[in-house]
């Protein structure tokens, strides 16, 4: 497919050919673990066996490098095994990371227990100072990691600025673009070298598939993060490659509604007295509300609240909700809530991550809105 093409149309069609055999429209899943060959290194069309090359996972590395405007795309079986295998791909002894000092925990956790221990250095900044950035990211610096939206305190980094600050130190600079996806924002485009989904979320979309994607169009990274992916095997199998695809046909108009609703919502709680804080880039007076305007297309599916009672009240909110559910992830048709400092960011507690008790998150999904809105402000009523 081409650039030129409507978005919609790429998602749809892009790297997904019928088949040729019985021309049925939407490709069959392989769910074979090895290929026949013509006599001793006869490869067919190249595969020779599932964990390095697999028909169903070469459609969705090319659908989800074609979004990204990327020329080369890897999947994997979770958003950490990706960056994993790129971590693996790039990195040494004696490395170094700088990221912010609000990256998901699992990121944080990946990098500071088993990558340190290694011998790379790991460094926390805060990625909207650009001055602390400058500061942080020295000659030396290997990979500057970006993550925008942030998860949970959905702070919006200028991926033009750090991939500026990233390149005059000789860094490779990474985002991950999982709370945007590629329908709202595409960092290759701003200057990042790769890009990293975990696509088991807006990707995938339905809650139902663990996946993880590597998109690059630096050609050296991408030999490197290809032997990693098959040397060390964290490959998505068929049946989820599948899915994620399906999940994809659909992503311009969810993510349409997961944006709509989200918005709704913040405006909604504004001003409640029960709310101290509404986390969330659509609206005027948040810090990067310029920055996200400029580089995304619109504001996305999440958003986080800070609670008046502290910890107590932010543990009642997401015990009494009813149609958002209490649960871990984001991303999905149905709307969740969870509480960080003791969920998706319990690895980081007692360090500069760590995320205020009084936090809660909501990916808010493409149900009735007035729906989303009244479950909210019942829970904060009880």
């Amino acid at each position: 497919m081409t650039a030129s093409q409507h978005f919609s149309t790429r998602a749809i069609h892009s790297g997904q050919t019928p088949d040729p055999t019985t021309g049925a429209v939407i490709p069959p899943i392989y769910q074979t673990s090895t290929f026949v060959q013509d006599g001793v290194g006869g490869f067919r069309n190249g595969y020779e066996y599932a964990r390095g090359t697999n028909p169903t996972r070469s459609s969705l590395e090319t659908l989800v490098a074609d979004l990204e405007g990327a020329t080369h795309g890897f999947s994997f079986s979770s958003g950490l095994a990706g960056e994993d295998a790129l971590l693996r791909a790039v990195l040494a002894p004696g490395s170094r990371v700088v990221m912010g000092n609000d990256v998901y925990g699992g990121t944080h956790r990946l990098v500071n227990r088993l990558h340190v221990p290694w011998g790379v250095e790991l460094r926390t900044v805060e990625l909207t100072d650009l001055d602390a950035v400058r500061a942080a990211v020295t000659p030396g610096t290997t990979v500057l990691w970006v993550e925008t939206p942030s998860n949970p305190l959905m702070k919006i980094s200028d991926i033009a600025a750090l991939a500026e600050i990233g390149h005059a130190a000789g860094a490779i600079v990474v985002v991950d673009n999982t709370f945007a996806s590629p329908y709202l924002q595409n960092p290759l485009a701003l200057g990042a070298d790769v890009v990293v989904h975990s696509t088991t979320k807006y990707l995938g979309g339905h809650s139902d598939v663990l996946g993880g994607a590597v998109v690059t169009s630096n050609d050296e990274i991408a030999e490197k993060v290809g032997f990693v992916q098959f040397a060390a095997g964290a490959v998505s199998g068929p049946m989820d490659a599948w899915l994620t695809v399906r999940g994809i046909k659909t992503l311009a108009l969810r993510i349409e509604r997961h944006s709509s609703n989200a918005h709704a919502i913040a405006e909604a709680l504004v001003g409640h007295p029960s709310i101290e804080r509404v986390y969330y880039p659509g609206l005027a007076d948040h810090p990067g509300h310029e920055i996200a305007a400029r580089q995304m297309r619109g504001f996305g599916g999440m958003l986080s609240l800070g609670l008046v009672g502290g910890a107590a009240s932010a543990r009642s909110l997401v015990e009494s909700t009813e149609v958002f559910l209490l649960a871990e992830s984001l991303g999905g048709v149905e709307s969740l809530i969870g509480y960080p400092s003791e969920m998706t960011h319990a690895s980081v507690r007692g360090t500069e991550l760590e995320v205020p008790d009084n936090i809660v998150r909501l990916s808010v999904g493409i149900e009735g809105v007035d729906d989303l809105v009244g479950d909210i402000l019942q829970a904060l009523d009880r």
